[in-house]
Formats: C-alpha cells, sequence, structure tokens
C-alpha cells in the first residue's frame, strides 16, 4: 500500500506543471540585450517568437521600434532579474534595468518555450510604484 502510495505521488508530480529554469530564461534576456548593445539587431531578432518575428518581419524593424520604444533595452546600464512569475497566461520574467540617464525601469517579459528553447514573446514596461 505505502508503495502505491509513492508511485501515484510520483505520477502526480511528474505530470504536473514544470517550473521554468531560470538560467536559461534569463540567457536569453541577456544575449538579447548584449546583442542590441552592439546593435546587431539580426542576433536581437534571433531570441524574439515567431509572433513578435511575425509582427515585425525584418530585423531592421525590431530595431528602430527597440530604439525608440525601449531605449532602456537598448542601452541598459544595468540589469537585474527578479524572481520569475508563473501565470496562467504564461512564464514572466521582471527585469529592473538603469537606463543611461540614471532612471530605473522594471519590464516584464513575457516568455514562451519553443522546440529550440526559450523566446521572448513581448516586453511591458511596469507603471512606477504609486502610478495610477
Amino acid at each position: 500500500m505505502k508503495r502505491l502510495f509513492v508511485l501515484i505521488c510520483l505520477a502526480i508530480g511528474l505530470a504536473g506543471p514544470t517550473l521554468a529554469d531560470p538560467g536559461a530564461v534569463r540567457t536569453v534576456i541577456r544575449d538579447q540585450i548584449h546583442a542590441f548593445k552592439s546593435d546587431d539587431f539580426e542576433r536581437a531578432f534571433t531570441y524574439a517568437s515567431p509572433t513578435i518575428r511575425g509582427i515585425f518581419q525584418t530585423p531592421e524593424r525590431f530595431g528602430q521600434m527597440v530604439r525608440q520604444g525601449y531605449p532602456m533595452v537598448w542601452r541598459p546600464v544595468t540589469l537585474r532579474f527578479l524572481p520569475i512569475e508563473e501565470h496562467a497566461e504564461g512564464l514572466v520574467q521582471p527585469v529592473m534595468i538603469r537606463d543611461a540617464q540614471g532612471a530605473l525601469h522594471i519590464l516584464d517579459y513575457d516568455m514562451v518555450e519553443g522546440e529550440t528553447g526559450w523566446k521572448i514573446d513581448g516586453v511591458q514596461l511596469r507603471a512606477p510604484a504609486g502610478a495610477v
């Protein structure tokens, strides 16, 4: 009876959701930011999900969007990974970035796992603390 209980517990544990490897997720984000820092938009584009690649179509258009809309990601001074979050909608990796002017930003990276590993499926800037 005890052995059956252990087998059932193992089966439930193996069938349940698996937590993402934070190291693998963070490596994708870090590598994309390194590509942005060297203006290698072609390489940065490879870390984007198929959905994002479909929206922007080319690395050049993707790079233009990042330079104009996310300058803190294009040229961060520092970055720090906050605890990874798993939601019903998917995986979110919050990242705290200090920009060239010294301002802090927290960005939520939506991540999706595909056949070739983790990809970035969107980035949202969190509202500053206390903002309504």
